[in-house]
């Protein structure tokens, strides 16, 4: 039996597969970021999967734009958006070229240079708490948008890997309604996470924004 934390890099192949079988089959892998102050490994405990052109809920739904052009493949390359205006989001892009599908990181547990993220998390009350849900997670990881695109199988070198870790066992795997998505997209049970880890974020459902004096919703 596997003890100890896989440290081999995933190829690319984990990515090039649906999105609905990459999402769950991240939990429990290690999370590398690479940055100036030294690296940072994440162990991931929750994730969403949004699913393309065929997903009202994914940033693709109506198609190739600037800002999402990096769900569009080739996957294990990352997706950086930011939103409200305030935080960003880091997301793994998986599936065939072409099928703009990929997984949101919402949340894990800082296994190293985790003094270095205290200093950029300095809200934290307790460790669980410094990646806990995807804006944090982002600022753990001092992710913007300049790292969109990112090569996560382009090796040791690269902003960002994958390691095979310690897979989650599937009787502590659980699913349910993503985090505040609402319309359509509301209905599918697609964010996944590992029951009982203190580090993953509170469930919330989808709450509409103000309208503004123009009549239009906020944009998001």
């Amino acid at each position: 039996m596997l003890t100890q934390p896989d440290r081999t890099p995933l190829p690319r192949d984990f990515f090039d597969r649906p999105v609905l079988e990459v999402a769950p089959d991240l939990l429990g892998r290690t999370l590398v970021r690479n940055t100036r102050q030294g690296p940072v490994e994440l162990r991931l405990t929750e994730v969403e999967a949004y699913n393309g052109r065929s997903d009202p809920g994914s940033h693709a739904y109506r198609g190739r734009t600037a800002r999402n052009a990096s769900m569009f493949g080739p996957p294990g390359h990352a997706y950086v958006y930011f939103i409200y205006g305030m935080w960003f989001s880091l997301n793994l892009v998986c599936g065939p070229e072409g099928t703009a599908s990929g997984v949101l990181l919402r949340a894990g547990e800082v296994l190293t240079g985790t003094e270095e993220v205290r200093k950029r998390r300095p809200a934290a009350r307790k460790d669980t708490e410094l990646a806990q849900g995807p804006a944090r997670l982002a600022t753990a990881l001092d992710i913007d948008r300049t790292l969109d695109g990112s090569d996560v199988c382009a090796g040791p070198e690269a902003p960002f890997a994958v390691l095979g870790g310690l897979p989650a066992p599937a009787d502590r795997v659980r699913n349910g309604p993503r985090t505040g998505v609402g319309g359509d997209g509301a209905v599918h049970p697609w964010r996944f996470w590992i029951e009982g880890d203190p580090t993953v974020s509170r469930y919330r459902a989808h709450v509409p924004r103000r309208r503004g004096k123009s009549g239009t919703a906020d944009a998001t």
